[in-house]
């Protein structure tokens, strides 16, 4: 019987998925020569981590051709599971253009279609209540975004993929990695997924089975939820002496809006509870797109207590507040999508190498959660890879711990240094005195207050429907204004085949409240409790995993993404 705390709350800990990730998603080399493929550095991740690495490494290979000749036909292959580059990826997005123009000396910023805006005002403001708000004077340090650039990540990782595939780069789009090949105690390389199998994992008459992949070099960077990145740091044992990965879920869309919006603006205050006890600490952001567009958002932790919380209908909330409601009057929307966000941070960071191995971006909590920021970090650590990797390839060596090394005396290692604390002091109190400590945190560069918060599991988290729960504040959709989950799935060009296996690993019979939980929390209506069910003890969920744009929050709240077959999922165009 599951543990049940006073007022009926469980936690979704106490159901763990089907999964021995070790077990399943480690392998051994097996295949013959033939039967295999040869790779310089393999990249798991077309997102800006691996694409920073992969083009990083092919510039300095081409000062290099007797290393390069060494490589063999593929020096540098990128693995990217989506329909291209870019495909799966979603951000808020503002980014600090430094770590890219280093990247790309020439890039030019009004001449790239990634590049919306270049910050010319900001704001942090206060929504006091559902019809007040408060425009804070002077912003907020962390809220400070003057020169930053208004992006698309999805364009980003389609240009940067460009430049590397010009460069080199073998790009393998619509290929998952399945399995992380492990020889003794070193990576070796991956395994890629079977393709064409069916709902019972039958072979289709389209049937292509997964190949090794065997690299001198391989790069994790795989974004915030890093199936084969869990899978190495459970197998090497990676996070010993490291506090628990806590997670965010961001949702997000772009509108078409009649008149200009001209600044960046983030908010916090309402439609979160400001309580302690409510967990919910979280925030929206406006983001101008050009003359035309704006970027609207919301973020919520993955700790929530109350099963109702629902990153996708706080967005439509949010949206009802006078101050927003002004920006959109009159506008279409164009565009939805949303993702988990890894925010532990450097209290969570794991090693960052082993042996023929190295681990890039968000995956490796490369997130400044007080700044709101993690492109311009991925871009940067991916940076610093390729040039390590470059320097022990060169070397005959497939240590790369001086990655490690390298990080923490970069901006990366510096900002993770400066607000390690910063996002965990604001969820473990209410907002006032939260707030006003990671403010704190922030201008002393994490020196005050003294301390380290303490993090927890976010599926530890006990969950029950309150008597009066957050839900009751969401709007019903409306198709114009407001929208449900499945029209905002339709409009990300999901391609996931009806008869595919079932790529998310959840215990199916668990206690309503987890279930509840769960159904909530999915900003793409994956799991379902059917009207049949009781309304109390345990239920039977069930799961539409073709809805599911891989946004990785179960994963955080008790259950295991695993990815699903290559060339599935959403396909980002501007988020």
């Amino acid at each position: 019987m599951a543990a049940t705390a006073k007022n009926g709350a469980i936690a979704p800990a106490q159901f763990p998925p089907p999964v021995d990730a070790v077990a399943e998603f480690v392998a051994a080399p097996e295949a013959g020569e033939d039967e295999r493929i040869e790779v310089g550095v393999a990249i798991v991740g077309g997102g800006p981590g691996g694409l920073a690495a992969a083009n990083r490494l092919l510039q300095l290979l081409a000062e290099d051709p007797e290393l390069l000749e060494q490589l063999g036909e593929v020096p540098v292959a990128i693995v990217e599971k989506g329909k291209v580059c870019g495909a799966h990826n979603l951000s808020g997005s503002v980014m600090k253009p430094g770590p890219l123009k280093e990247l790309f000396p020439d890039f030019d910023p009004k001449a790239n279609p990634a590049v919306y805006t270049e910050v010319e005002d900001d704001a942090g403001v206060w929504l006091r209540n559902d019809k007040k708000s408060l425009t804070l004077k002077p912003t907020p340090p962390n809220f400070a975004n003057k020169g930053n650039w208004v992006i698309s990540i999805s364009q980003l990782c389609r240009w940067m993929a460009d430049q590397a595939e010009e460069a080199g780069a073998y790009v393998l789009t619509e290929t998952a990695a399945q399995k992380l090949l492990v020889d003794g105690e070193q990576v070796v390389g991956i395994v890629t997924g079977d393709k064409g199998r069916g709902k019972e994992g039958e072979e289709l008459g389209t049937f292509e089975p997964g190949m090794e992949v065997h690299a001198k070099a391989t790069v994790l960077a795989e974004g915030n939820w890093g199936h084969l990145t869990g899978t190495a740091v459970k197998r090497f044992n990676l996070a010993e002496g490291k506090q628990p990965p806590t997670w965010e879920i961001g949702a997000k869309e772009v509108w078409k809006v009649k008149k200009p919006f001209g600044k960046v603006v983030h908010t916090f205050g309402w439609p979160a509870s400001p309580r302690k006890k409510d967990a919910m600490a979280g925030g929206g952001w406006i983001y101008p797109m050009g003359e035309d567009q704006v970027s609207i958002g919301y973020v919520v932790p993955l700790h929530t207590p109350d099963a109702t919380v629902s990153v996708h209908d706080l967005l439509q909330t949010f949206k009802s507040h006078p101050y927003v409601k002004d920006v959109l009057e009159g506008g279409e929307r164009v565009a939805w999508g949303a993702k988990a966000i890894q925010a532990g941070g450097l209290l969570s960071q794991p090693k960052l190498t082993v042996p023929g191995a190295v681990i890039v971006g968000e995956g490796a909590g490369m997130v400044d959660m007080a700044r709101l920021k993690g492109v311009h970090l991925a871009i940067a650590a991916g940076k610093i890879a390729g040039e390590q990797i470059y320097q022990q390839l060169k070397a005959g060596s497939n240590d790369f711990s001086g990655y490690e090394r390298a990080i923490e005396d970069s901006l990366v290692g510096k900002t993770l240094r400066e607000v390690q604390s910063n996002r965990g002091l604001l969820d473990s109190h209410g907002l006032t005195v939260g707030a006003a400590l990671s403010g704190l945190d922030f201008v002393t560069k994490g020196k005050l207050p003294p301390g380290k918060p303490t993090l927890h599991l976010d599926k530890e988290v006990a969950v029950a429907v309150p008597d009066k729960p957050i839900s009751d504040l969401y709007p019903q959709p409306d198709g114009k204004y407001y929208f449900d989950k499945l029209s905002s799935v339709f409009i990300t060009g999901n391609a996931t085949r009806d008869d595919a296996p079932n790529h998310i690993r959840i215990e199916k019979r668990v206690p309503r409240q987890v279930a509840e939980a769960w159904k909530w929390m999915c900003p793409a209506g994956v799991y379902e409790i059917e009207d049949d069910q009781p309304k109390e003890g345990y239920v039977d969920v069930t799961v539409n995993y073709t809805n599911c744009v891989q946004c990785g929050a179960i994963t955080a709240r008790g259950g295991r993404l695993t990815p699903p077959e290559g060339g599935d999922g959403p396909a980002y165009q501007v988020v």
